[in-house]
């Protein structure tokens, strides 16, 4: 069974960690029947998941295991409703996460801000960049929906996504797991739990993650696309004196070798323009396209059509955390988390060979390589008092963040054509060299940001306590300011500076209709910073987004607690939406493409609305049926394109209109072990890749399965052994997910396919 609750079911979470027992198991216990109890922590303290009023997923160890969620990516299939995840442009190295309609086209640079907060426990990671990293020990994941900017401050004016992981648990254990499947691939994963010794508890965990690559290389010994190898480790040690006091420290290490996804040419000359036969070519008419080239825009491309320079790009993550919890009394703990952070990440991207510009031309350079790095560290302190009284539920914080990072990029073209575009040749690769590369950008951007929170929930005696009052409120300062001191391989002087200070009200209303129905109303806001764009030739600044959001919502559960059911719907108005425009030009000195993007804040209000709905079914002893469906509504003003100056229609990125998602487990005991089956499907309408395009993607259909003999008894103390079968895509699905219009004038539209299906076996093993 698994635990996947969507919807309304809750805000800011932590799932409490149960038990040792639960924790050192092959398999996660079966997910959390409807009736059973799901402890939260979503106002920094313990309740009742049902009882706990603002919307929320939980994914829990079970659910990921089920779907064999490798890392973030894996939930591009659109299995958690509302939470959309997508590649920038098309690297694994950088992700795009959005919630409710609150999407970042481009957060990939230096002084640009994500929209949807992401946490790795309880620690908030500045960049997207590393978020594709190999997944460790997860105890859970939480998605948490609508603004969340009272108890987690700026940029998750969307939501929050929290990737809380396993604890030591002072007892001598180890649990690990293997597996091969197709396209090459094989993983491998170990924990091992040491005895606790002087009140100290140790933990160290590691991973491999490997597959080859998805679209072959015609190129010999060059790298094809869609691969990845990641590895990753991290030690735990819990240091606890007394009952009143507890140290958790960590550290964690990943390095991600990956490779994008090939960009293919989907179609050829869309507005049917007269194909131009002399160079340059006459205006108004298109570049020939060279025989070798391959058109295919119905499936993804297995061998690449040309053959082109690619090598790994490398993303490292570590960090460092301490997080202190000291009991003042039985009902006030004061607790502190101290975090530092890097990021590192060698980007070599060459996905469009010749299916992107520079267009053909005799004995002309093409295949765009776009060469960035990006390093980045943070320091982040936060405090916080959680405590209670009589009637009153309280906590209290404060928060500083510090951020420092740069950026560079360059895109050589890698390749020549003959005279006819019958062949081509590999252009001299010294030019790809950091010192020799004719640098497109450079930047680098700081930012400070202090904090002060609070928030309490009043339980009047009336109505016998089933009126519950929330109120919060935080205050944040920022100060960002950035430099981008070089355009075109030449020295600028071009900087920004952004001061702000915001505050976040939260008010929320729950009452209990019914022991089993829960009722609320909330309101809340929140912001995205502001910034420049270090892809702009002027490095303006734009303000930032902000968003009211009111929600109402049920948590029910119905037939004996056979059923629950949980609803929730929202309207949210945002002001100040930051919209990219972008503009491809051809750089006359070096031959190859240049994305010019400027960002601006569109004028009036953003509307969002939409309804979400989760239902649960416990049909019979050990099996669960769910159930999950979203309606996103999204209209931005029309906004002035800086580059045309015309105003026109934009639109928010990859946010469909319906998303549905369903599943089932079953569990039956066959002697040796149990025996277990899990099946998800996964829809969502077409959306579209850029703000300004209204050209989409496709809409998608994914299914999920595994099929699992759990918990066999190997006749050795508590040795346990599972061993599964697991498919993702099994239908092989093929759409676009990402579908770039940009040079339909000077070629044709140019995107990239899904994952194909893998299937595999896994063998896991605790003692």
């Amino acid at each position: 069974m698994k635990l996947f609750l969507t919807a309304a079911s809750v805000a800011a979470l932590s799932v409490s960690f149960m038990a040792h027992a639960d924790e050192a198991a092959v398999e996660a216990p079966a997910a959390e029947a409807p009736g059973d109890e799901i402890i939260v922590t979503a106002t920094k303290r313990e309740t009742n998941l049902q009882d706990t009023p603002i919307a929320i997923s939980v994914v829990s160890t079970q659910a990921i295991q089920d779907r064999h969620i490798q890392s973030l990516l894996d939930f591009a299939d659109g299995s958690v409703p509302g939470l959309r995840v997508a590649t920038f442009e098309a690297r694994q190295s950088a992700l795009t996460i959005g919630i409710r309609g609150i999407v970042p086209l481009d957060a990939n640079q230096p002084a640009r801000e994500q929209g949807v907060g992401v946490y790795i426990d309880g620690v908030y990671l500045g960049r997207q960049h590393g978020l594709n990293a190999a997944l460790f020990d997860i105890e859970r994941i939480e998605v948490l929906k609508g603004p969340q900017g009272t108890l987690f401050g700026r940029n998750t004016e969307g939501g929050a996504l929290s990737l809380v992981t396993k604890k030591p648990s002072g007892e001598l254990g180890f649990r690990g797991k293997a597996g091969i499947g197709n396209l090459g691939q094989y993983t491998a994963e170990g924990h091992l739990d040491l005895p606790e010794f002087h009140n100290i508890s140790i933990k160290a965990d590691g991973v491999i993650q490997h597959r080859n690559s998805v679209t072959k290389n015609p190129l010999p010994s060059a790298r094809g696309w869609g691969y990845y190898d990641r590895k990753g480790f991290k030690l735990s040690a819990r240091w606890k004196p007394s009952a009143d006091f507890t140290a958790d420290y960590s550290y964690d290490y990943g390095n991600d070798h990956n490779t994008p996804f090939y960009s293919q040419l989907l179609n050829y000359n869309v507005q049917g323009k007269p194909v131009g036969t002399t160079f340059p070519l006459p205006s108004g008419t298109i570049a020939p396209l060279p025989p070798i080239v391959v058109v295919e825009g119905d499936k993804r491309m297995k061998m690449a059509d040309i053959g082109v320079p690619q090598q790994d790009s490398v993303d490292k993550t570590f960090g460092h955390t301490l997080t202190l919890a000291y009991d003042l009394s039985d009902k006030a703990q004061l607790r502190s988390i101290t975090a530092y952070r890097e990021v590192e990440v060698e980007q070599w991207d060459n996905a469009g060979g010749a299916h992107r510009p520079p267009v053909f031309a005799p004995n002309g350079n093409f295949s765009r390589y776009s060469l960035a790095g990006l390093w980045q560290d943070q320091f982040s302190q936060e405090l916080q008092l959680v405590g209670s009284t009589d009637n009153l539920d309280y906590v209290a914080g404060l928060y500083y963040f510090h951020e420092k990072v740069s950026d560079d990029a360059a895109t050589p073209s890698t390749n020549r054509w003959n005279e006819d575009g019958t062949g081509y040749t590999i252009n001299d690769p010294t030019n790809t060299i950091r010192g020799n590369r004719f640098t497109d950008r450079a930047s680098r951007a700081k930012a400070d940001s202090w904090a002060v929170y609070g928030q309490a929930t009043y339980t009047p005696a009336l109505l016998d306590e089933a009126l519950h009052l929330t109120v919060g409120g935080r205050y944040t300062h920022d100060k960002k300011s950035g430099d981008l001191f070089i355009v075109n391989n030449a020295p600028t002087d071009l900087s920004f500076d952004f001061k702000k200070g915001r505050f976040d009200p939260m008010v929320t209303l729950a009452f209990d209709a019914a022991q089993d129905i829960n009722l609320y109303a909330k309101f809340a806001t929140g912001y995205r910073a502001g910034g420049a764009s270090s892809r702009s030739l002027t490095y303006r600044s734009f303000g930032p987004e902000k968003v009211k959001s009111y929600e109402i919502g049920a948590k029910t559960e119905l037939f004996d607690r056979r059923l629950r059911l949980n609803l929730a719907g929202f309207i949210m108005d945002r002001t100040g939406s930051q919209i990219d425009f972008s503009l491809v030009t051809v750089n006359p000195v070096t031959g190859s493409s240049r994305n010019t993007l400027e960002t601006i804040n569109a004028p009036g209000t953003t509307k969002i609305r939409g309804v979400e709905a989760e239902a649960t079914l416990r049909v019979a002893e050990g099996l669960t049926i769910n159930g999950a469906y979203a309606y996103t509504y999204t209209k931005i003003p029309d906004t002035i394109n800086p580059f045309s100056g015309t105003l026109q229609s934009v639109y928010i990125v990859f946010t469909p209109r319906n998303t549905a998602s369903g599943a089932i487990d079953y569990t039956v005991p066959v002697g040796v072990g149990d025996l277990r089956f899990h099946l998800d499907a996964n829809y969502a309408d077409a959306t579209q890749t850029f703000d300004q395009f209204e050209i989409k993607n496709d809409k998608s259909f994914l299914m999920n399965g595994r099929i699992a003999l759990a918990d066999i008894d190997m006749g050795r103390g508590d040795a346990k052994l599972t061993v599964a079968l697991w498919g993702r895509n099994l239908l092989d699905k093929d759409y676009v997910y990402r579908r770039d219009p940009s040079n339909r004038g000077t070629l044709g539209d140019y995107g990239n396919f899904n994952e194909p299906r893998t299937y595999g076996v896994e063998a896991a093993i605790s003692f």
